[in-house]
């Protein structure tokens, strides 16, 4: 399979989720602004993103897929023998019903649970929010009670979309997020009122009703596929122990990075002033633009790929797929990274310094993007190297790493949240992840699992080279704009425009000079694409 291409048709969909994610923000943030209301629709829409990133696209991901590849390989491998009929395919789609049947009685009464519990809950997720009032911590409640049943949509689409990437039909999952930022910009723009709380309200149903499309999506795909499952009665056989075993401690490798989230959200919600969570979930949205389009699309495509590879016995290309995955992930996660650290301000003034969000705002947002962005490439090196572990059914030592990396974030946020007010909680984060990065890696290095072969070693300093040498030239050429960054819509924008094409063109003018990337590499692609 060409890593390349599956990762273009996955990252070019995620980024146009991502883009039209911004469209959405951009539109919440200008009807509601920075202040109690908008913070109180991010900390209520953190909880379902939360237990999505723990056990639903992460966890439940991480342990379904090798499984379900390995039963794929075994079907094809009897067929082959005679020993069976049919494809492997069968035997797939039969332990895919096993799972079905557990999944969705646990996530019916999970869903219930915490709708009747959502007061503490929320209690629990702000710390009590002793700065606010009853009133305003009863609206956090209500709005955490309308967006939690996501969760059981988005745990849904989690499954049917793990039986597609198993077939290579990436791009229907990566399409459906698209639902959920068109069925949000859908709501912000006919149903926004005067009142911000009310229009949170109204963000907070439409969240619900995307998860319902988003899984009306995934299932009328599965159907085109000729995948139909089929509701069973629960049956909890030697298959699904072993997926439920592999789930527990996937779930907090897989959700490290929302748990920091959540962390540093709830420490910001209980002792930051109003706004603050919202300058912090705007700098996220922004540092996880090259997140979806690199990050999420490589694990997406390398986590079925390896697995599947292993299955087969075929070491050394899984092996080689792992080298160009974290090359690629490198020669695209750079320049991002020294992007938004050096152009942060343009960049938020450009997208969310509309209607009721501030140039102050947008300030504060800056200075939080950039303390995110500081672990961007750990941020994506994790998705890159964590199918190294879950495609050999190892999901305990991530989430040893993980909470390793929770500890330390929760430590860092007390200490910087005192110091740097918003720009704590994010530069936390970062450093945490730099921590989980550097112990996954180190692991699969030395059990052999990972090698970094002769290629990857010598372009990875010559890409941070070329990503530096951009940085200078857009930070020279961000002095020159400084002054438009305050100025008129079409002003904000072109600065942009003129940043992003200056800092793209050096980029790739450096990458051939120091020797990143070569002329040779391009002709290689375009052979494979053809």
């Amino acid at each position: 399979m060409n890593l390349t291409k599956a990762l273009g048709s996955v990252g070019g969909l995620t980024l146009a989720s991502r883009v039209l994610g911004l469209v959405r923000d951009s539109l919440f943030f200008r009807y509601v602004g920075a202040n109690f209301a908008s913070d109180a629709f991010q900390i209520a829409f953190r909880l379902p993103n939360m237990f999505r990133a723990l056990f639903a696209e992460g966890a439940f991901s991480a342990a379904f897929i090798p499984m379900f590849n390995r039963k794929v390989a075994e079907g094809d491998k009897l067929a082959e023998s005679g020993a069976a009929e049919g494809s492997g395919l069968a035997l797939g789609l039969a332990f895919a019903e096993h799972a079905l049947s557990v999944l969705l009685p646990v996530l019916i009464v999970m869903t219930a649970i915490v709708e009747l519990a959502a007061w503490p809950v929320t209690w629990v997720q702000t710390f009590g929010y002793g700065k606010g009032t009853a009133a305003q911590f009863d609206y956090i409640v209500l709005l955490n009670r309308l967006t939690f049943p996501y969760l059981l949509f988005i745990s849904l689409v989690s499954l049917l979309g793990g039986i597609l990437n198993s077939l290579h039909r990436f791009w229907v999952n990566a399409a459906a997020p698209i639902l959920l930022n068109l069925t949000l910009i859908v709501a912000v723009v006919f149903f926004h009122t005067h009142d911000p709380m009310t229009t949170a309200r109204n963000q907070a149903v439409a969240v619900s009703v995307a998860g319902l499309l988003q899984f009306v999506w995934l299932w009328w795909a599965c159907r085109r596929a000729g995948v139909r499952l089929k509701l069973r009665w629960p049956v909890i056989n030697d298959d699904v122990k072993r997926l439920m075993k592999l789930i527990l401690p996937a779930a907090a490798g897989a959700g490290a990075v929302q748990i920091n989230l959540v962390i540093s959200t709830a420490l910001a919600a209980r002792f930051l002033p109003a706004g603050s969570v919202s300058y912090i979930y705007a700098a996220d949205r922004l540092n996880q633009l090259p997140l979806g389009l690199i990050g999420i699309g490589l694990g997406t495509v390398l986590l079925p790929t390896v697995s599947r590879l292993l299955g087969a016995g075929r070491e050394a290309e899984a092996m080689e797929t792992q080298n160009r995955g974290m090359e690629l992930a490198l020669l695209l996660t750079l320049p991002a990274t020294v992007a938004l650290i050096v152009c942060g301000q343009p960049i938020t003034a450009a997208l969310f310094e509309h209607g009721k969000f501030t140039a102050l705002n947008s300030y504060y947002t800056a200075q939080a993007l950039a303390a995110f962005s500081i672990g961007l490439p750990s941020y994506i090196l994790v998705k890159v190297l964590t199918p190294g572990y879950y495609a050999r059914a190892d999901t305990r030592t991530p989430v040893r790493f993980a909470t390793w990396s929770m500890l330390i974030n929760l430590v860092l946020n007390l200490i910087f949240i005192w110091w740097l007010g918003h720009m704590g909680p994010p530069l936390a984060t970062a450093i945490a992840s730099t921590v989980n990065v550097v112990l996954l890696y180190r692991t699969l290095a030395r059990r052999g699992h990972f090698v970094a072969d002769a290629q990857l070693r010598r372009r990875s300093w010559r890409m941070l080279l070329a990503a530096l040498l951009m940085g200078v030239a857009m930070a020279l050429l961000n002095a020159r704009f400084q002054p438009y960054v305050t100025g008129t819509n079409v002003e904000r924008w072109g600065a942009l425009i003129a940043l992003v094409v200056t800092g793209m063109l050096v980029y790739a003018l450096a990458t051939f000079a120091t020797g990143a990337f070569r002329l040779a590499d391009i002709r290689r692609l375009a052979r494979r694409n053809s």
